[in-house]
């Protein structure tokens, strides 16, 4: 009997980084108060003690040491810049930004994390531009931290994951861009600092996001060729600047033989032909486009000798 081949299917797949399951986490406010309440109340269980001690009560006693040691616990200090992420029994609870001595939930611990604004330097990375050009390039990141909550949960470790993705980001715009535009109509890397450390500052942005983190700048603090065409590369500049020169010599040549043979033709001082206004043009576009002085030669003759 005769079996029909049933088609093969294809699982379907999806993309592995929206497969993959992210932490969703916001940033909340920690329940905490004056930390100088939880003073006086453990100063209060310190006078219980003592008075229960002197009418010699017994077990009654632990009651207010366990009550003052569990407040005491609970008191935390917060400096300006910092924060403290409050987890309780393994949920997050909230963060206490306020500064100073706070009363925080007690038997919950919490991790300190600070919201200063930072920096740091990339490594001095090798990448091909877009035109293929081996260079060198490095960046400066500021950056800080705005949601804490992000910062510790949604990734394992938001130093090392911020300059990582700032590394990425810098190779991805450096190759999207040419090391210089000769015509300098064009945007590239040397050419376009501030327009290239934007882009670049809004890519990073958009990696860092994540993590709770904001990008403050980005700017570009070394770019140059790689050492195995930089001569090659510099002899090319070189020579754009040498044609550079040469044309707006020449143009202003131009423009001063133009304006002599017109002032001559105006005031009527010498009346030329076609063949020594030829002659004339050579010669003052000799002297005016020369790279040495010229030296004159005086004709005490005719002029068609």
């Amino acid at each position: 009997m005769n079996q029909s081949a049933q088609p093969h299917s294809e699982p379907e797949t999806t993309p592995f980084a929206r497969s993959a399951p992210r932490v969703e986490i916001r940033e909340g406010q920690a329940w905490a108060i004056s930390g100088w309440l939880g003073v006086l109340v453990v100063a209060a269980c310190i006078a219980a003690v003592v008075v229960l001690d002197q009418h010699s009560v017994g077990v009654i006693v632990v009651v207010p040491i366990v009550v003052g040691i569990v407040i005491l616990a609970s008191l935390v200090i917060v400096q300006p810049g910092e924060t403290r992420v409050v987890r309780f029994f393994g949920s997050y609870v909230g963060t206490v930004r306020r500064t100073g001595l706070s009363w925080i939930l007690p038997l919950s611990d919490r991790r300190k994390v600070s919201i200063r604004v930072r920096n740091f330097e990339t490594n001095h990375l090798k990448v091909n531009d877009a035109d293929g050009n081996p260079v060198e390039i490095a960046s400066i990141v500021v950056w800080q931290v705005a949601d804490t909550s992000r910062a510790l949960y949604a990734v394992e470790d938001y130093l090392n994951f911020v300059r990582v993705q700032a590394e990425s980001a810098l190779r991805h715009v450096a190759t999207t861009h040419p090391y210089d535009d000769p015509t300098d109509n064009g945007l590239s890397l040397r050419g376009s600092t501030d327009i290239v450390a934007v882009e670049l500052a809004q890519e990073v942005a958009q990696r860092v996001a994540i993590a709770g983190v904001e990008i403050v700048e980005v700017r570009i603090s070394h770019l140059a060729y790689a050492p195995e065409i930089a001569q090659a590369m510099l002899r090319r500049q070189q020579a754009n600047a040498v044609v550079a020169a040469r044309s707006r010599i020449v143009d202003g040549a131009v423009g001063m033989v133009e304006m002599a043979l017109a002032r001559l033709s105006e005031r009527g001082i010498v009346d030329l032909d076609e063949e020594r206004k030829a002659a004339m043009v050579s010669n003052l576009m000799v002297v005016l486009c020369g790279d040495q002085p010229a030296s004159p030669v005086v004709n005490t003759g005719t002029l068609y000798s």
